[in-house]
């Protein structure tokens, strides 16, 4: 095996004429890359790989090559924790998808894409593109997915649905993955049952399920809170909402096991945000509940108003004298 010094040196002496020496410096930095994954650098790895001219006009570059190679980079510097890098190279490959010709690159994308989604905590997005990766099956172009791949998959878009800020389309998320028959197997299913039906949640519970997550799950946010306990506070709020028509801020902030002022602002928050159908008493500190219309109420009311633009196209034409046609 080549010296890491030697590629090395070599790599930086070649550099300033790299124009001259595009193939070379490639090959070099491929197998330095190589060698720095062997001993998991993955962000020196992925830096040295950055460092082939993949846009040069020099020579010809294949479109499903230079996917392969910002799927690749984004993916070690994934490995390192680095999203902001991982994002940018994805984007990168984004842009060449449209004309990539194998599917496995496809799915290597998608695979990626929904792990950036999820590390920069865009999970309601990274919870539609984990489901939809649970779902392919088989073999793709010789590429043997892994054994478990898919109840990965899916185990990754529940834990995404039930970290995601609350609110109906988490709900409908929720929804779809509680009816999937898969995710009664899967260990985060007990949970998923409390989130999906508007259980409030135990403390038992959440431990359980905090053994499943990734570092960036229990990341600390601004106010100070973690990533799971600001969507435990959220969702335990939503479930207040279907117990109580009415409740005491002072009260909610109890049973959310949180500060008074705390409570306040998440309530506020997110009812501008649209994700709670309630409203704040500044005088009696209550906060009051409204139900938001069902599906079938909002069936019933689109049918109601078609009725009277129905009414009242009729009751115009008759006025103006012009015939309405009827069915026999």
């Amino acid at each position: 095996m080549i010296d890491v010094s030697i590629l090395c040196s070599a790599i930086e002496r070649v550099q300033p004429r790299a124009v001259s020496y595009e193939e070379p410096l490639a090959t070099m930095c491929e197998h330095l890359a190589g060698i720095f994954q062997e001993q998991e650098a993955w962000t020196q790895a992925a830096n040295t790989l950055a460092r082939i001219d993949l846009e040069s006009g020099m020579r010809i570059v294949e479109n499903d090559f230079k996917l392969g190679k910002y799927i690749k980079i984004s993916t070690l510097y994934l490995e390192d924790g680095d999203a902001g890098l991982a994002e940018s190279y994805i984007k990168k490959a984004s842009s060449l998808l449209s004309s990539c010709k194998s599917q496995a690159l496809e799915l290597q994308y998608r695979m990626v894409y929904a792990r950036i989604l999820d590390s920069t905590r865009r999970f309601l997005e990274a919870c539609t593109r984990y489901y939809d990766l649970s779902q392919i099956d088989g073999t793709i172009e010789g590429l043997v997915l892994e054994e478990g791949y898919q109840a990965h998959a899916l185990e990754a878009a529940v834990t995404c649905a039930i970290l995601a800020a609350a609110g109906p389309q988490r709900s409908r998320l929720l929804a779809t993955l509680y009816k999937d028959e898969r995710t009664t197997s899967i260990p985060q299913f007990t949970i998923l049952r409390s989130v999906y039906l508007e259980r409030l949640l135990t403390s038992e519970e959440v431990k359980a399920f905090s053994k499943s997550l990734q570092p960036h799950h229990l990341a600390k946010l601004p106010e100070g809170t973690t990533v799971l306990e600001r969507s435990v506070i959220e969702h335990n709020l939503e479930a207040c909402s279907k117990i109580y028509s009415s409740i005491k801020v002072d009260s909610l902030a109890e049973i959310l096991h949180i500060s008074l002022d705390r409570a306040q602002t998440i309530v506020a928050d997110m009812i501008v945000e649209d994700r709670l159908p309630a409203g704040i008493d500044q005088v009696t500190g209550l906060v009051v509940f409204t139900e938001s219309a069902s599906p079938m109420d909002q069936w019933n009311n689109s049918i109601e108003e078609m009725c009277k633009l129905s009414d009242a196209i009729g009751i115009t034409a008759k006025n103006h004298g012009i015939p309405i046609p009827m069915n026999d």
